[in-house]
């Protein structure tokens, strides 16, 4: 049996997303792979520690009640692991069941070659390498930060954050602010008001998100009210206006509405950030997630000029 993939929001996960992989991490570097093979076949049962994507892939599998004989979302495992170095990882997706089944294990390999093949909207690792692969190759990739604060509550609602600029868009419109000023690209946007910006790496990620919208909307309706919608999506950005217009005909132009819109025009995204705590953020500066990965999930999307040079984020 064969299973179309294209219909369905699939996001592709690395184990280092998922799980905290720290103390094996540390057996590999310091000791070698021979002795990370027999640290992971030793500890094989015992199950990894929650990492900081975890709590988000959670409420987004949960979502597949809405169509239990026709899932709209799959995660799938894109691991550097070889297969048996990554049994431990699916044995703790068994143990937190997690409706997580395919599984791609590469021993070392970069694994962007196969985000095209298997119609993955996101990639998501914390390895800075695999992410800038991705997206030298166009693909829609970030990397996860390590965070202090994850919500492993029951809570049912999902809240997804997206910065606009470089991660939802191209950077054109940021490019112009960097070399020509604050005054250029007030010009620039008030000029193009009314056409939509460039469709950026996670554009498709936030329409496949609104087609899961859609479905929970048909069932609050069948149910009448009975379902409460749990998905909710916002705009975090420095904009402000006249630059917001934009923004607003960019989503109208792609058939998408978002929950909530922040036009900041400069203030810290941490303090609105703090408030509605998305359960995962992605923005392209690292000077913006330095602050938020302290508070929650953030995801960097190493794309474009501001990112050229630059390495890892360290925390």
């Amino acid at each position: 049996m064969s299973y179309d993939l294209s219909t369905r929001l699939v996001i592709g996960l690395a184990s280092s997303a998922l799980f905290d992989l720290s103390e094996s991490d540390q057996v590999f570097r310091e000791q070698g792979e021979a002795a990370y093979r027999i640290y992971q076949r030793d500890h094989e049962d015992i199950p990894l520690i929650t990492g900081v994507a975890f709590p988000f892939i959670k409420r987004l599998l949960s979502l597949n009640e809405l169509s239990p004989e026709d899932p709209p979302i799959e995660v799938m495992l894109l691991s550097r692991n070889d297969p048996e170095t990554g049994l431990r990882v699916m044995k703790s997706i068994e143990h937190y069941e997690l409706g997580i089944t395919r599984a791609v294990f590469l021993q070392g390999r970069y694994p962007h070659r196969f985000i095209p093949a298997l119609n993955i909207s996101l990639f998501l690792s914390a390895n800075r390498q695999d992410v800038d692969q991705a997206i030298l190759a166009g693909h829609p990739a970030g990397q996860v930060l390590s965070s202090g604060d994850l919500d492993l509550t029951d809570e049912e609602e999902l809240r997804i954050a997206f910065d606009f600029d470089g991660v939802l868009v191209t950077d054109e419109s940021e490019t112009i602010y960097q070399e020509q000023g604050i005054e250029a690209f007030r010009d620039y946007e008030r000029t193009n008001a009314r056409v939509p910006s460039e469709a950026g790496l996670l554009a498709a990620f936030l329409r496949k998100l609104a087609h899961i919208q859609s479905l929970e909307k048909q069932r609050e309706e069948e149910t009448q009210g009975r379902y409460r919608p749990r998905v909710r999506v916002s705009i975090v950005t420095a904009r402000n206006a006249p630059a917001h217009e934009r923004v607003i005909h960019t989503m109208r132009s792609w058939g998408v509405t978002v929950n909530e819109a922040y036009f900041l025009g400069g203030i810290a995204k941490e303090h609105v950030l703090g408030i509605i705590k998305p359960h995962i953020f992605f923005d392209d500066q690292a000077s913006h997630l330095s602050a938020t990965s302290d508070i929650l999930p953030s995801v960097h999307v190493p794309f474009g000029q501001l990112n050229q040079g630059f390495g890892i984020i360290e925390k």
